[in-house]
């Protein structure tokens, strides 16, 4: 599992980005409420997404998930 440095580090990278989808989903003219609640509903199924496979393939291969494999 990354550390807390690490995913402060992470997010920052990602900031500026996440900041640009927002406003161009503004400007296209949706309300920064329908925005933010759209964002956060595709990261929960993007975790879930990469929960799902980290589970089946630890059921595969529990020597890669044991190692910390990222991606």
């Amino acid at each position: 599992m990354a550390d807390m440095k690490h995913n402060v580090t992470c997010r920052q990278s990602l900031a500026s980005a996440f900041q640009a989808l927002s406003d161009e989903a503004v400007k296209a003219g949706w309300s920064e409420g329908d925005v933010a609640l759209a964002l956060a509903e595709l990261a929960e199924e993007r975790v879930i997404e990469i929960t799902a496979k980290v589970i089946v393939e630890g059921s595969i291969h529990p020597q890669l998930v044991a190692g910390g494999r990222n991606g």
